[in-house]
């Protein structure tokens, strides 16, 4: 007899649940991959991290100094409408870039971009004028895209990988060149956006005492820092921070906000203001600025000139960070009478990142440590560190606690918490 075999099927409620259970893998699986991933992309933040931190002590061991924070040129001739009043700021060739420099260009042929530092410390001719030729050092570094287009410098505008995060989105325009890596200036405002003010070609004494009580950070602008400067110890001192690059979303960490209690920048260094620009920030989304309601923010700066978009250019808000206000909080700038500085003017300029949690700092002695934004940070109503009136005296400990006592080179706290 002829045996019948009946071949066995999967019913629809069998696959139906085989794809369920793949479903919940799937779902298991997805954040763990995503979490490995930030991991791998955290890990490699450090790395350059550490590698710019060994350009530090290469160029401090080639210079005896670390690389300076508003250098370059200066002179006098003037272009594209400049007014004599600006030190002879020059925009177009020749060029000439006002001592606007930032510490990363002195870093590059340290990170092996050699070939970029050829182009930038030689005459460079602009791609739309061959015969025109830039100057040594290049033009000034603020100079917007609209220059750009009618006489390119193409090193302002290059993008370098030792200076991105992997963990942060931002790409191309209206950006210039980004960089997530930032010097530490310190636990006050006052100066850090100018340092020794240049007036054409002369420094003002009082305005030079001032940088000199208040710039109490690794790096000095306009002023020659050097190791031995950093009585408080390299291992226990902020050399850099970490910066987020701002993705056009009105994020407090990335654009700037005026601060809406004061009209100056005097005032912007008392008590009750260095964290005030938290009561224009968005109530339901408090990482953003509020644009309605009461409180609107009023933003200080153009597209070009948010958190990170110039890497070539010294002042706070594009490669500077301040140890007032924790990790990954807002962006409060004083209100200076000047127009040209409302955004790159004295600004809280916090670290931040795309991190869960905290942001990497580069302390002096070469070790990347992770911050988180729940450091201990003082007293937040505190006024800054200032000469005269209502601020907290020059020579003393820093207001803001643990993460204001990481940010001075000798200012003789102890630091007694392990990072």
């Amino acid at each position: 007899m002829l045996s019948i075999q009946r071949r066995r099927a999967f019913t629809l409620v069998e696959l139906l649940v085989v794809i369920a259970i793949i479903g919940v893998l799937v779902g298991l699986l997805l954040p763990a991959v995503q979490a490995a991933r930030e991991a791998a992309r955290r890990m490699s933040c450090s790395n350059n991290f550490k590698q710019i931190g060994l350009a530090v002590h290469n160029y401090h061991s080639a210079y005896s100094q670390m690389p300076k924070q508003g250098t370059g040129t200066t002179g006098t001739t003037l272009n594209e409408g400049q007014s004599t009043t600006w030190a002879g700021a020059s925009w177009g060739p020749p060029g000439h870039n006002r001592m606007e420099l930032s510490a990363l260009v002195g870093m590059t042929p340290f990170i092996e971009q050699q070939a970029l530092w050829e182009q930038i410390s030689n005459p460079l001719a602009s791609p739309q004028n061959p015969g025109s030729l830039f100057s040594p050092m290049g033009p000034n570094p603020g100079r917007n895209l609209a220059s750009h287009s009618n006489d390119r410098y193409d090193p302002w505008l290059a993008n370098i990988p030792s200076f991105r995060c992997p963990s942060d989105p931002g790409v191309g325009l209206p950006a210039q060149g980004r960089t997530n890596y930032a010097v530490c200036l310190g636990d006050s405002t006052t100066r850090s956006n100018m340092g020794v003010y240049w007036h054409n070609g002369a420094t003002d004494s009082q305005m030079y005492e001032m940088a000199r009580e208040s710039n109490r950070g690794a790096f000095q602008p306009r002023r020659e820092s050097r190791f031995r400067d950093i009585l408080d110890g390299l291992s226990n001192t902020i050399c850099m921070g970490e910066i987020a690059t701002d993705l056009g979303d009105k994020d407090a960490r990335t654009e700037a906000a005026k601060n809406p209690n004061v009209s100056d920048s005097w005032s912007h260094s008392k008590a009750n203001n260095l964290a005030a620009c938290q009561t224009v920030k968005d109530p339901e989304r408090p990482q953003f600025w509020a644009t309605t309601g009461s409180n609107v923010a009023s933003l200080t700066s153009t597209v070009e000139e948010r958190r990170g978009y110039r890497w070539a250019h010294f002042t706070p808000i594009f490669t500077g960070m301040l140890t007032i206000l924790p990790p990954n909080r807002e962006v409060c700038n004083s209100q200076p009478s000047q127009p040209q500085w409302l955004a790159t003017g004295e600004s809280t300029a916090p670290p931040s990142s795309r991190h869960q949690g905290g942001v990497h700092v580069l302390m002096c002695d070469g070790a990347v440590k992770f911050i988180t934004d729940s450091i201990e940070a003082g007293n937040q109503n505190s006024a800054e560190v200032r000469r005269g009136g209502p601020y907290v005296a020059p020579g003393s400990a820093s207001p803001f606690g643990l993460w204001g006592a990481l940010g001075t080179r000798a200012s003789k706290e102890t630091i007694e918490a392990e990072l």
